[in-house]
């Protein structure tokens, strides 16, 4: 027991004011957590910070570690990009949806490609029936491409495409659209998502085994550093880890090893870490327990800036600085009494900029329902020009600094996530991790400590678990027919009927031998689009020499 002398201000605090009120009223309940399950302390004081260096550990915003931020003026410079994440049926009815969101004051497109396309097969592949538009735009070739962005220009807006196992196909489509355009690549801007590891981790929208789609990655890192030098050659997700059932910190911890493996990966592939790392983004879920998910974003700053500069040896600024998108919590979203995901969204996406976020996407209300109604969608980016323009959190850059609550959080999660790392390292890096199942394991068993917690009651979900109503008055939806899905087929057919045969055949060869050998397969993929060749064919190429990955269950 310490003595009078060396007792701190807390704990004489706990003696002298806390023990009496809780004799005489208890708390709610025996203990508190975060939505990962984070016992969080009733309170946070200085004592709880006196190891804590600020210049060393946080510093001002612009400053390395960059824990308060990369800008120093923050939002009072510039705005984060309100990039609305839409797709769904034909090319055509994307487009105008874009348009919408456009002329509703939306700074940034972003793309939503249907389940074919992420897998890289035609509509008219037995795989597809029933998915083609469904979920996200029917891509089948450059024609599609060229339908999607119709007087839209490329060269005047930026553009995020969420696509993984094939994007280098869709890239090529969208360099090809914008040269047709008339646009300079070496001027263009935007994002391909492009990060396998998180698709063997969580989503499962693979294709090729991990070695030879890691090549995919470092091909794509080093023809944008030569032919496309402002493009983000790739957004590292922790989005859909975290849908997966992950925890804030396996979130953060799991994505930023994926992006310590790519720079690893890129190095091995003789590219120089100053030249691509600058152009690697995150992509973070925003998520409801407001203040771990804001230390989160200040942690992983913090963390990525100390990783490029001392185990990677980066010289130039702009490769230690963490550029991240959100986007809200989709898995928090409910079905029942939708209308409350309105005021979800609203305070996910209040997090996502309390904690510096550079581009940020809003989900709509329907969205456990189905697609977003135009209305829908509209409204989500209302609620972040709210925020933007009415609520004064933007004059202030990172105005939760200092808190004790939130910088103690933030060095937990900063501790935690580097314990991640050195188990990973054991392992040999995050390729191996993912074929051993590790994160695969860790993040299933979170997943299911949280659904315990919710059917217990502990966690409480407003209108699943409790507060809940009778009957909800039904909303208008979104409906995507089978039309869609023949359209698509028809004009496949189509388009393999009229276009020169012997240049696409020439152009997928070439494509195979890029990548039995070690030439870069962008710019084979770039000539077969131009020739036309389907996105089905063009994975298919790619099939014929690497083959199909199937996932080993992991015990």
């Amino acid at each position: 027991m310490k003595s009078a002398t060396t007792e701190t201000d807390k704990a004489r605090w706990e003696r002298e004011t806390l023990q009496p009120a809780l004799a005489q009223s208890p708390e709610r309940a025996a203990s508190f957590t975060t939505i990962s399950l984070r016992p969080v302390d009733r309170l946070y004081a200085p004592d709880d910070l006196r190891d804590i260096d600020y210049g060393r550990h946080i510093n001002h915003p612009g400053v390395f570690p960059y824990t308060r931020g990369i800008h120093p003026t923050g939002y009072r410079g510039k705005l984060w990009t309100m990039r609305q994440f839409a797709g769904f049926g034909t090319p055509e009815e994307t487009n105008e949806r874009y348009k919408q969101l456009l002329r509703a004051g939306g700074t940034g497109l972003s793309v939503a490609f249907d389940l074919p396309t992420l897998m890289g097969r035609d509509p008219d592949h037995a795989l597809s029936l029933g998915e083609v538009g469904k979920c996200g735009v029917s891509i089948v070739s450059l024609a599609d491409m060229e339908r999607l962005f119709d007087g839209i220009a490329l060269g005047d807006v930026t553009t995020s495409m969420t696509i993984n196992s094939p994007a280098a196909m869709i890239f090529a489509m969208y360099l090809v659209v914008a040269e047709k355009q008339g646009a300079d690549w070496r001027t263009l801007s935007g994002t391909i998502q492009n990060d396998i590891l998180k698709e063997f981790i969580a989503q499962k929208e693979f294709i090729y085994p991990p070695r030879p789609s890691m090549r995919i990655i470092t091909d794509i890192f080093a023809f944008c550093s030569k032919e496309v030098p402002r493009w983000n050659t790739i957004s590292v997700s922790g989005y859909h880890i975290r849908e997966a059932g992950a925890t804030a910190l396996q979130e953060l911890a799991f994505t930023l090893r994926d992006g310590i493996e790519y720079v690893q990966y890129g190095i091995e592939a003789g590219l120089e870490v100053d030249d691509f790392v600058p152009r690697i983004s995150f992509f973070f879920n925003a998520h409801s327990d407001f203040f771990e998910e804001i230390a989160k974003y200040r942690a992983a700053r913090k963390i990525w800036a100390e990783v490029m500069r001392d185990r990677f040896g980066a010289r130039q600024e702009r490769a230690w600085k963490l550029r991240f998108h959100s986007q809200t919590a989709g898995v928090s979203l409910t079905a029942q009494q939708p209308y409350n995901n309105v005021i979800r969204t609203a305070l996910q996406a209040l997090s996502a900029i309390l904690g510096g976020t550079n581009s940020l996407h809003t989900n709509s209300l329907d969205e456990a329902l189905a697609l977003p109604t135009a209305e829908a969608a509209t409204l989500a980016l209302r609620t972040q020009q709210i925020i933007a323009h009415e609520t004064g959190v933007a004059n202030v850059v990172d105005p939760l600094g200092g808190s004790y609550f939130v910088e103690q959080l933030t060095r937990e999660m900063e501790e935690g996530a580097l314990k991640y790392f050195e188990s990973i390292d054991r392992m040999g890096g995050m390729v191996e991790a993912i074929e051993h199942g590790y994160p695969q394991r860790e993040i299933a068993e979170s997943a299911y400590r949280f659904q315990q917690a919710v059917e217990r009651g502990d966690k409480v979900i407003v209108g699943v678990n409790d507060y809940v109503a009778e009957e909800d008055a039904p909303i208008p939806t979104l409906y995507i027919d089978e039309t869609v899905a023949q359209r698509q087929i028809d004009r496949v057919e189509t388009l393999r009927r009229e276009r020169d045969h012997d240049k696409v055949s020439r152009a997928l060869d070439a494509l195979r031998r890029a990548a039995t050998g070690r030439d870069n397969i962008m710019y084979p993929l770039v000539e077969a689009t131009r020739a036309y060749a389907t996105l089905g064919e063009m994975c298919d190429a790619l099939r014929d020499v690497w083959g199909e990955y199937e996932e080993v269950p992991s015990i």
